[in-house]
């Protein structure tokens, strides 16, 4: 689906190293955006908000005005529903490609925004898309992105969680514990045929 995919997320790269043996870097949403940020602003680039509320976006151009003023910042707050009408997609495309920003950074929340720049990314004119979800609201200042403390220590995730429990439980106590299973499941398989490979050796 996507041409670059990061490691946001500790439960990736311990994956990675469990059925690799490669120790990568988690790079999340929120560095991204950053490292973007600071390379447009030197650039004198562009870059376009989809998503979150008119208020959030509000806040994110001021303090876009502040901390990056070389950079022309649109904006744009879809309806906010699970699908979009042909006619509210359109609109949306129209108001991006009349910006032509240098990056959109989409924030609809996962895997709603996944499927979207998927869906959509050929009609879109843009250099590169981001889908960075929480990141608007962390910029943003509405929603406070947890301490470097436990960032550093892998649990992002769980300061996350306790933030906002009605809005993360299913994704960190349903999907978390499925994607640790598989990934299990799958070590114990290499490990079973590296195993055979030995013996028959």
């Amino acid at each position: 689906m996507s041409d670059v995919l990061l490691p946001d997320g500790i439960s990736v790269v311990a994956a990675e190293y469990m059925l690799t043996g490669k120790v990568i870097k988690k790079i999340s949403g929120a560095d991204l955006h950053q490292h973007l940020l600071k390379d447009l602003n030197v650039k004198g680039g562009s870059c376009f908000y989809l998503g979150s509320s008119e208020q959030t976006l509000d806040k994110i151009k001021d303090k876009m005005a502040k901390e990056y003023p070389n950079v022309r910042v649109g904006t744009y707050s879809p309806p906010f529903k699970k699908e979009f009408t042909v006619e509210e997609n359109d609109a949306i495309i129209d108001a991006i490609n009349a910006f032509e920003p240098d990056v959109l950074f989409i924030g609809m929340t996962a895997p709603k925004q996944e499927k979207w720049a998927y869906a959509n990314k050929k009609r879109i004119n843009s250099k590169m898309i981001c889908t960075v979800g929480a990141v608007f609201d962390f910029y943003a200042g509405t929603v406070k992105r947890p301490n470097h403390i436990m960032v550093d220590l892998g649990l992002e995730w769980l300061g996350r969680l306790i933030n906002e429990p009605k809005r993360l439980w299913k994704r960190y106590l349903v999907y978390g514990p499925v994607f640790v299973w598989l990934i299990g499941k799958e070590f114990a398989k290499k490990a079973l045929f590296r195993r055979s490979l030995g013996h028959a050796m």
